[in-house]
């Protein structure tokens, strides 16, 4: 017996791409060409096994891609749509962004000062902007009194996301009363505001401004809330 009858066969290639393919089918990452050859029988041509298998899944659903000298399959780009699941994400309000809404649905047109004097805590910026953003609140136009502040009201929004054909269907005092929502030890001549029955004139603010009086009245400083926003 010659030494050559003693060289081991190189490994088969069609075993090895087979073999190649499991692990990058079965790997959790992207795996490298040392990788690979590390659980491979001696000899076997990795390259040529990665070469072969990215041709036979060129133009597949499932394609071979290198992501940084590494290797994986993948989805096919053009069909990444099918995996999109579009789905609604809801929104909690913060205690303070529930309290500021309250105020402005029933003491609406309202300015900033207005809610903070009846919070007793003044707005962060990220209340009226959670609000904003959600389109349950709208600024509506500028008060004529001095300093020309912004007045806040509902939305149309804001009475679909609850319900109501109206404003004049947000519960009173008796309602609030039943359902456990105001103390039982309130004065006597306490009474729960009728929204949009005061109405201080004011001028209505133009979209182009509008984003200039947000900034303008939403300025921070002093005490503020620690809970604005809205939650997970």
């Amino acid at each position: 017996m010659t030494a050559a009858d003693d060289t081991p066969a190189a490994p088969d290639p069609a075993e090895t791409e087979r073999r190649v393919e499991a692990l990058l089918f079965a790997a959790a990452g992207p795996l490298s060409l040392d990788d690979l050859a590390r659980r491979l029988p001696e000899g076997s041509d990795v390259a040529r096994a990665i070469a072969d298998l990215a041709g036979r899944y060129a133009g597949r659903g499932v394609e071979l891609a290198c992501v940084a000298d590494r290797w994986r399959f993948q989805t096919a780009p053009d069909l990444a749509f099918l995996m999109t699941i579009e789905r609604e994400e809801p929104r909690r309000l913060s205690r303070a962004a529930q309290e500021t809404l309250a105020i402005i649905a029933y003491h609406q047109p309202v300015t900033r000062a207005e809610i903070e004097a009846v919070r007793g805590v003044q707005a962060s910026r990220g209340t009226l902007d959670v609000l904003l953003e959600l389109k349950l609140v709208r600024m509506r136009g500028r008060r004529r009194t001095p300093g020309r502040p912004v007045t806040y009201g509902t939305t149309d929004a804001f009475l679909e996301h609850f319900g109501l054909a109206s404003l004049t269907d947000l519960p009173g005092a008796p309602e609030m009363r039943s359902a456990g929502l105001l103390s039982l030890d309130l004065p006597s001549d306490f009474n729960v505001p009728t929204p949009g029955l005061a109405s201080p004139e004011e001028d209505p603010i133009e979209d182009d401004e509008a984003p200039e009086f947000h900034m303008d009245f939403l300025a921070d400083g002093g005490q503020t809330d620690s809970n604005d926003g809205a939650g997970a």
